[in-house]
């Protein structure tokens, strides 16, 4: 009996691991749809708290609000490309999440990757940010945040790259784009 119970359970944490690596999503903005891939097993935390945002709708009616681009990063010593959405009034925020790192978790700053914005370690809510090309100054010791952290990457993009870079070109103003992007909606999709 127990070792019927035995191979029962490992069968269960067997098939759960192949079936949750990913978690697809969809999303809806008002200049076109974007899909995206969420690495469950790499990054647990940081995906479950992007997760509790869509599953309970609260990204719907947010905006993509910042871009950063070669000619407004031209000052700055350590440059990016990003486009930055997800930001929501503070009663609508879940407790700040741990940062899963990516010297943790193997997930860098790559073309089309999704992470999550932060102030100081351990401040990430409900702000997230596309990379357009590599980043890896926002990789683990990387020099774009001081504390040499980084940020927690925790997804890629796997359709809408072109809609990603329409949105960083659009018209900014140190940074903040003029007519903020629309993000309609957030969802899963099923597989």
């Amino acid at each position: 009996m127990k070792i019927i119970l035995l191979f029962t359970c490992l069968n269960l944490l067997f098939l759960n691991s192949f079936s949750q690596k990913t978690v697809s999503c969809s999303m809806e903005t008002s200049i076109g749809n974007i899909q995206f891939e969420l690495y469950s097993e790499k990054a647990p935390l940081t995906v479950a708290n992007f997760l509790k945002y869509v599953d309970q709708q609260l990204y719907d009616g947010t905006n993509f609000y910042r871009v950063c681009t070669p000619e407004n990063e031209k000052d700055r010593t350590v440059k990016i490309e990003v486009i930055q959405g997800g930001d929501m009034p503070e009663a609508k925020q879940f407790e700040p999440i741990p940062i899963e790192t990516t010297k943790q978790t193997g997930i860098t700053h790559q073309n089309g990757t999704l992470s999550m914005a932060r102030d100081k370690p351990n401040s990430a809510t409900s702000s997230f940010f596309i990379c357009i090309n590599n980043q890896p100054e926002l990789d683990f010791a990387g020099k774009r945040n001081p504390d040499g952290q980084g940020f927690a990457a925790f997804g890629r993009v796997t359709k809408g790259m072109k809609v990603v870079k329409r949105i960083q070109a659009l018209k900014e103003n140190g940074q903040y784009l003029i007519e903020p992007i629309g993000i309609q909606s957030i969802r899963r999709i099923d597989k």
